[in-house]
């Protein structure tokens, strides 16, 4: 890529979208578009011509997607499969219609089957069943990261997949309904905190910041204790000169281990390889290659730390970072989700690029971007 490219970022407003923006612009790119949802309905077939058929992208991002957390992707399955397969169907077909140089599509890890081998090579996709939960969504994503392979394959594109881990950073998702784990787990405890301190300014700040189920901070006291509650923020009442209690409960067991990466680490990974690595490339140093029948596959790279952490664990690392000195107890009825899910990342490390934000600073700089 040249520094005045025309990119386009779809999903640019997003965690991970306004990562790469982020990043494209500090490296000195001039020449990046981006249209919200108001301006260009990804789902549209037409518009999406349009839109390419107007700007004419040389370089494409799809970092756009339907995503939420282990509630949004088990109650939402229609919308998940559908909204994200469309998405990719209409940019990555445009795409090569218009002749982008190079397109970059931004799957998850959750592609790989609940039981794959741990940590997760690329070359275990499609090897056994997915996790239930997610279901919808990893076959989108599959899809999309199929869709990218034929299209090489049989017109001669060079589109690129990566896989990332867990992502959390700046513009992260904190709506209590469809949040993921790490940004929902931080507000939660931010909320306890407050209501462990009997600091109602700063509940019904956050509430009407971000109100939830249409409860905001104009609520009552009443109101807002039902909302938290449900969430699992509940409020003890304790002897008068002992204060209050407060409890939080999280969803399952807190045994599952998952591996979380700075949003903007991804970011610089999928520029290193927009700038470094083209379909021909990666096929030729893809594992799981079967040169005798010529079967390409598994070409996508994983983006990930190689490291892992207990939601447990984790729940205490923000316990920490924000200070609640309450009870933080799991709800062993609720889904605990695939137990453990951790990147190989070992071909993207022998290429040259590791993260440079462990999980201790990242929740420190997440608390900080939360208030802004």
């Amino acid at each position: 890529m040249n520094i005045d490219s025309k990119i386009y970022i779809a999903g640019h407003k997003g965690l991970v979208g306004s990562a790469l923006w982020k990043t494209l612009e500090n490296k000195g790119y001039t020449n990046l578009i981006g249209r919200s949802f108001e301006e260009l309905d990804l789902l549209n077939q037409a518009a999406v011509e349009a839109f390419f058929e107007a700007e004419k992208p040389e370089y494409v991002i799809l970092a756009a997607a339907k995503v939420g957390g282990i509630v949004a992707n088990n109650t939402y399955r229609g919308q998940f499969i559908y909204e994200n397969m469309q998405i990719q169907n209409n940019v990555i077909h445009q795409s090569y219609v218009h002749g982008v140089k190079k397109l970059l599509f931004l799957g998850s890890t959750c592609i790989y089957p609940k039981m794959a081998p741990q940590p997760m090579p690329e070359d275990c996709l499609l090897t056994d069943t997915l996790e239930y939960t997610n279901e919808p969504y990893a076959i989108a994503k599959i899809a999309g990261l199929k869709m990218c392979e034929a299209y090489n394959l049989q017109y001669g594109t060079n589109f690129i997949s990566v896989m990332p881990t867990n992502l959390y950073g700046p513009n992260d998702n904190f709506n209590l309904e469809t949040s993921h784990v790490l940004p929902a787990m931080l507000r939660k405890i931010h909320l306890a905190k407050a209501l462990e301190e009997n600091n109602w300014d700063v509940i019904r700040e956050d509430l009407s910041r971000r109100p939830v189920e249409g409860v905001d901070g104009n609520a009552s006291e009443e109101e807002i204790l039902a909302i938290l509650n449900k969430y699992g923020i509940e409020s003890q009442k304790v002897e008068k000169s002992k204060g209050q209690k407060v409890k939080l409960d999280l969803w399952g067991s807190g045994k599952p281990m998952r591996e979380f990466l700075w949003s903007e680490d991804m970011a610089a990974a999928c520029v290193f390889l927009l700038e470094n690595r083209n379909f021909d490339e990666v096929v030729k140093e893809s594992k799981g290659q079967r040169v005798e029948t010529s079967e390409v596959k598994n070409t996508h790279i994983n983006i990930g730390t190689g490291k892992e952490i207990s939601i447990r664990e984790l729940s205490e690392c923000i316990q920490k970072e924000i200070g609640f000195k309450g009870i933080i107890d799991f709800d062993t009825t609720k889904p605990d989700g695939t137990m453990r899910k951790l990147t190989d990342p070992s071909k993207l490390h022998g290429l040259g690029w590791k993260h440079s934000i462990e999980l201790e600073e990242g929740i420190r700089l997440m608390y900080e971007h939360y208030f802004q």
